[in-house]
């Protein structure tokens, strides 16, 4: 059994008179990529911004490696371990990659922001944006500007800086948004490459990078969990089918 990375219990976000989560439970857990699947207004987006601090849940809990995080902001979680990509990649275009990935590093540090000694102070940092770079295969673009770089490039880029604050958790958000099969099968890769000592939760709507990439499915619909368990589970559930999928079996 993995150990849980991240718990989410008993979930709920009310906006006005809208339920745009209701009761959602799910278990995150180290060595497993964690994928949630479902149509648009399935609640998915808000799920992940509750998981990140984006948002508040109106009632629920979160819980990171055991520790109550439900009320704490974004940079906080991040500094206790929780990473986030986004779907729209959210980077200095006019830095270079190694800019751009030094900065989430010392994001992550007490006391970023140094007046005197520049990058000499950080050395630690220095070995983590290394490793990040060098972890998604940007170490020969290392010196490109962001706003040069291909989208799947940018994709890397941005996961390098995720990687760069050291998450036990990390979330990703339509990795895959707007790119060919070639850029999205290197994605892919990087994707499944970085399981091994973390646990990740991915939403995405690609089905076959999805059953190929998850270890475990949550489906949702309405703002509720309609099933949850392994992939060949998943295709299989009739409420999933009907729900979902389609009743013609449209995940064969």
């Amino acid at each position: 059994m993995h150990d849980i990375a991240l718990r989410a219990a008993g979930l709920q976000k009310r906006f006005g008179g809208l339920l745009a989560v209701s009761d959602v439970s799910i278990d995150i857990r180290v060595g497993e990529i964690h994928a949630v699947i479902g149509p648009n207004g399935a609640g998915k987006s808000t799920l992940i911004n509750l998981l990140a601090g984006e948002l508040l849940p109106t009632s629920g809990e979160v819980l990171l490696n055991g520790a109550d995080i439900t009320s704490l902001s974004p940079d906080r979680r991040a500094r206790a371990g929780l990473g986030r990509a986004y779907q729209k990649t959210t980077l200095f275009a006019q830095f270079s990659v190694h800019e751009n990935v030094r900065l989430a590093a010392q994001a992550r540090s007490t006391a970023p922001l140094r007046m005197f000694g520049g990058t000499r102070c950080d050395r630690p940092y220095l070995q983590l944006v290394t490793d990040a770079i060098d972890r998604v295969g940007l170490s020969a673009r290392s010196q490109i500007v962001a706003d040069k770089l291909s989208h799947g490039e940018q994709r890397q880029l941005e996961i390098a800086m995720v990687l760069a604050t050291n998450p036990q958790v990390i979330l990703l958000d339509e990795p895959l948004a707007g790119m060919g099969p070639s850029e999205a099968r290197g994605i892919i890769g990087l994707i499944a490459s970085l399981k091994a000592d973390r646990a990740l939760l991915v939403v995405e709507h690609d089905m076959d990078a999805v059953f190929e990439l998850a270890d475990r499915l949550t489906v949702m619909q309405d703002g509720r969990v309609v099933a949850t368990g392994s992939p060949q589970d998943v295709r299989v559930d009739p409420g999933v089918r009907a729900a979902y999928l389609g009743a013609d079996g449209g995940i064969a």
